[in-house]
């Protein structure tokens, strides 16, 4: 399988572990006999959701390109670096944080392994070798950071609204809004540091594949 064949495969794991993950969810509202458009919305209410589904429109978009502006958009190195440093956030959060809240069994337990810790580890594999270098800057951390802010903001107005929080950690009816807050500004500035790692390291790698080293030259005995 060729690199392209790879991230198609990628893009088909990433979308069906989303359609499972909905379908476990709208399965269990409907045996509670609960509104199936709220299981929905439930469901695009997780960070964990909206970055796989940001994830993965990006390798499909790398996988059967377009020559669309969305096409364009999605392929282009500041959508995959937001992408990746959501992606890997989820990963770390959940590793760091909910594991240990639950403890899914069988098919629940595949869609979890995948959307947090498969997709983090294969989409940084994507964006090491298939992503172009050199294209970030600083400023892209400033349009990046809108999504975790937009993201905590429709949270926290829907948490107060409807009473429903997506994460035991940022929950202002539980843990109180100061403790809410601050738990929810740390992962933003985890975020950002990311962000500045990733800035970091696409320039680096760029500087080292239009300067590479010479070959060293080692005279035989």
């Amino acid at each position: 399988m060729g690199r392209q064949g790879a991230v198609r495969a990628l893009a088909v794991v990433a979308w069906a572990a989303l359609a499972l993950q909905l379908y476990l969810m709208l399965q269990v509202r409907w045996a509670l006999g609960a509104s199936l458009v709220g299981g929905v919305i439930d469901f695009f209410s997780y960070f964990t959701v909206l970055s796989n589904t940001l994830a993965a429109s990006v390798l499909t978009a790398q996988a059967w390109p377009h020559d669309t502006w969305l096409g364009h958009r999605l392929r282009s190195p500041s959508v995959a670096g937001c992408a990746w440093v959501s992606i890997v956030l989820v990963g770390i959060a959940y590793n760091l944080l909910l594991r240990q809240y639950w403890d899914p069994h069988g098919a629940q337990w595949l869609a979890n392994e995948v959307l947090h810790n498969l997709m983090p580890l294969a989409f940084s594999a994507f964006w090491w070798g298939c992503v172009p270098k050199g294209r970030l800057r600083p400023a892209n951390i400033g349009l990046w950071a809108l999504y975790p802010l937009g993201w905590y903001a429709f949270t926290l107005l829907r948490g107060w609204t409807v009473g429903v929080w997506p994460y035991p950690f940022i929950d202002a009816s539980e843990l109180g809004f100061a403790r809410a807050l601050l738990n929810a500004l740390g992962l933003f500035a985890a975020f950002c540091l990311g962000a500045l790692a990733l800035v970091a390291l696409d320039r680096r790698l760029s500087l080292r594949r239009e300067h590479p080293r010479p070959a060293a030259n080692n005279p035989r005995p």
